[in-house]
């Protein structure tokens, strides 16, 4: 136990963390425990986040201008950001071919960056969406699946009481003659519980018999 927690402490690189869940270590349970909750901040991609930040961080939290109101339309911003972008770029390759230092072509670099960022953010405000969507269609073909399960059960079913009630119906029906060969052959040989039963007297009987000799010898 001691040896797992020094493991666990050690921070190691990505690739030599997973290294340390081999099937030896596993067996011998020597892998490292796993890290505890995050409560308050973490680091991702040199960026700080914090737990209680939203799942989209607004721009303005970023420190990064909005080009669009707040109220919008996802799509038609879509559209006139990717207009401002195409045009930025012919400006871009403009100023390249005509005076490739001048100080515009950092500025237009600068709006292009711009314009990327925003069309990211909006293109990430509908991963919600799209997460959702994607467990509608997950659980559609779920049940999708087990209705026809459901239905190649039941078709199995149908099938199997056919065959039933085609082997009930095969079954020939017992004649008049078979009828009474049974009844007559009842009538002549008694049960086994009866036969039984009377061989059983007939032992008592015969013992009582001799019980009976024995004491009027006497």
């Amino acid at each position: 136990m001691a040896e797992t927690a020094q493991v666990s402490s050690l921070p190691l690189p990505p690739m030599q963390y997973v290294n340390l869940f081999s099937e030896e270590n596993v067996k011998r349970g020597r892998i490292p425990r796993p890290p505890p909750p995050i409560t308050d901040g973490y680091s991702m991609f040199g960026n700080p986040y914090h737990t209680d930040d939203p799942v989209i961080r607004p721009l303005e939290s970023q420190n990064i201008r909005r080009l669009y109101p707040n109220n919008y339309d996802h799509r038609r911003e879509l559209k006139k950001l990717n207009h401002s972008i195409t045009a930025s770029f012919l400006d871009l390759v403009d100023i390249c071919i005509r005076n490739p230092e001048s100080e515009a072509r950092a500025a237009k670099i600068d709006d292009l960056t711009l314009l990327f960022i925003h069309m990211h953010h909006l293109v990430n405000e509908f991963r919600p969406h799209q997460a959702r969507e994607t467990l509608r269609v997950m659980l559609e073909q779920q049940k999708r699946q087990r209705l026809e399960i459901a239905e190649r059960f039941r078709r199995h079913f149908d099938k199997a009481c056919e065959i039933v009630q085609q082997a009930v119906n095969s079954i020939p029906e017992p004649s008049e003659s078979n009828l009474k060969l049974l009844i007559d052959l009842e009538r002549i040989q008694p049960s086994d519980g009866a036969s039984t039963n009377q061989t059983s007297d007939d032992v008592c009987m015969e013992e009582d018999r001799v019980l009976c000799q024995v004491v009027d010898n006497m």
